[in-house]
C-alpha cells in the first residue's frame, strides 16, 4: 500500500471518529490499578541440555563448564579436576519470571529463557531444574521443562534464511510456584486507586462515580494519580466491593490534544481535540490560507421561539502551481487540512513541515510529536 493510500485510510477513521461524541465512559478496571496488587520479578542461572551441537563452546563460555561440574558433583557424579569437556549439547542460560499477584504454591508460570553464551540454537533444548529468586534472594518458583523456541531455518535461493531470533524460547506454564508473596492492599481500612496517566479531570470523575454509585463519600483524589478509596469492614464483602468498583464505568474529559507522526512512513495520527487558528502557509508548489469567521444561524420559522446561534467557521484554501483549488469549511479540525494537503499530492515530508511550521507559529493547537 502506498503512502497516500495509508494517509487516505488513516484520515478516514479520524474523520469517522469526529462522528462520536467526545465523552466516552471507561470502565475503572481500564484506568487504574489497585496499589500493592502487582507482580514480581524472578530470575535464575540453569542449564538447557539436549541441543543438537549448537551449544556453548566451553573455551568461549567456561562458566557453562563449570556450572555442569557443579551440577553433576550434587547428583553424585565426580569430574577428574582438569577435564576439559569438549561439549556441544549444553547451554548456559538466564531464566526470568513474572509472579502474578495473589499466586500460590503449587500453581505454574510461564518462563522465559535466553541464552548468555555463545549457543547457535536452543531449538530441542530442555531446561533442567532451575530455582527462581526475587529481589531478595528467597526462592520464589522452581522451573523445568522443554523449550518451545519461535522461528526455523528456510533455504531461499541457495542461501539460509534464518526468520526471528533461536537464542531465547520460552516455557508454557513451566515454573511451579513454591512460596507465596503476601499482598497487602488495604492499609488502615483504605484502599488506593492509581490511575494509568495523570489527570486531574479524569481524577475527579472516577471520584464522583464512585460516591453517586455507593451512595456516599468513600472516594477521595489526593492528586491526578492517586484516589483513597474507604474499603469494607468484612473481609468477605472487600472482593465483592473491589469488583464493582473496577465495573464501574466513568466518563472522561476531552483528551489532550496530539499529533504523532511518523517521519519515515508519512503516516499521521492525531486525537479529536486538535484544532487549528487562522494562518497563512507558502511551502513550495503550495499555497495555504486558514480564515476564520463568524456565521449566525437564525431559525427558519418566523413567530417561534428559536434562538440565533453564532458559530465560528474556518476556511481553509489551498492551491497548486498546477492551477489544483482545494475548498474547505470545516468546524477548525486538522484532519480536514491533512486530507485537503493529500488530495493535492503533498509528500510526507513536505506534510511534516507544514505541520512543524504551523505548530511554531502557533496556530496547531496540539502536540506535535514525531517519531
Amino acid at each position: 500500500m502506498s503512502i497516500r493510500a495509508v494517509l487516505r485510510v488513516l484520515l478516514a477513521s479520524v474523520l469517522l471518529g469526529l462522528q462520536f461524541p467526545l465523552h466516552a465512559a471507561d470502565r475503572i478496571k481500564d484506568l487504574a490499578t489497585i496499589q500493592g496488587v502487582r507482580d514480581n520479578q524472578l530470575i535464575g542461572y540453569g542449564l538447557v541440555v539436549g541441543l543438537d551441537g549448537s551449544g556453548d563452546q566451553v573455551r568461549q563460555a567456561p562458566f557453562t563448564q563449570q556450572s555442569l561440574t557443579n551440577m553433576l558433583s550434587q547428583l553424585g557424579v565426580t569430574i577428574p579436576q582438569g577435564s576439559n569437556m569438549q561439549l556441544k549439547n549444553v547451554a548456559a542460560v538466564m531464566v526470568t519470571a513474572r509472579l502474578p499477584a495473589f499466586a500460590q504454591p503449587g500453581q505454574s508460570v510461564d518462563v522465559v529463557v535466553s541464552s548468555m553464551g555463545n549457543a547457535k540454537s536452543l531449538r530441542g533444548g530442555t531446561l533442567l531444574m532451575t530455582p527462581l529468586k526475587g529481589a531478595n534472594g528467597q526462592v520464589y518458583a522452581l522451573a523445568q521443562g522443554n523449550l518451545l523456541v519461535g522461528g526455523a531455518g528456510a533455504e531461499a535461493g541457495g542461501s539460509s534464511v534464518q526468520v526471528n531470533q533461536l537464542n531465547g524460547g520460552m516455557i508454557p506454564g513451566g515454573a511451579i510456584v513454591e512460596r507465596d508473596v503476601p499482598t497487602t492492599y488495604i492499609r488502615d481500612g483504605l484502599i488506593s486507586l492509581e490511575l494509568n496517566s495523570s489527570d486531574f479531570g479524569t481524577a475527579q470523575n472516577v471520584v464522583a462515580a464512585l460516591n453517586r454509585h455507593f451512595g456516599s463519600t468513600i472516594a477521595t483524589a489526593l492528586n491526578a494519580r492517586v484516589i483513597q478509596v474507604q474499603a469494607p469492614l468484612g473481609p468477605e464483602m472487600q472482593a465483592n466491593f473491589l469488583s464493582q468498583v473496577e465495573n464501574l464505568r466513568v466518563s472522561l474529559p476531552p483528551a489532550r490534544a496530539r499529533v504523532v507522526v511518523n517521519a519515515r512512513t508519512g503516516t499521521v495520527v492525531m486525537n479529536r481535540t486538535v484544532t487549528i487558528d487562522e494562518a497563512a502557509i507558502a511551502y513550495g508548489n503550495l499555497s495555504i490560507v486558514i480564515s476564520k469567521q463568524a456565521e449566525v444561524n437564525q431559525p427558519n420559522t418566523p413567530f417561534t421561539d428559536g434562538q440565533t446561534v453564532v458559530t465560528d467557521r474556518t476556511d481553509i484554501e489551498m492551491r497548486s502551481d498546477g492551477g489544483a483549488l482545494q475548498r474547505v469549511s470545516t468546524s477548525a479540525n486538522l484532519a480536514d487540512v491533512v486530507r485537503a494537503l493529500n488530495a493535492l499530492g503533498a509528500t510526507p515530508q513536505e506534510l511534516l513541515s507544514i505541520l512543524q511550521n504551523l505548530k511554531s507559529a502557533g496556530a496547531l493547537r496540539a502536540d506535535l510529536e514525531v517519531i
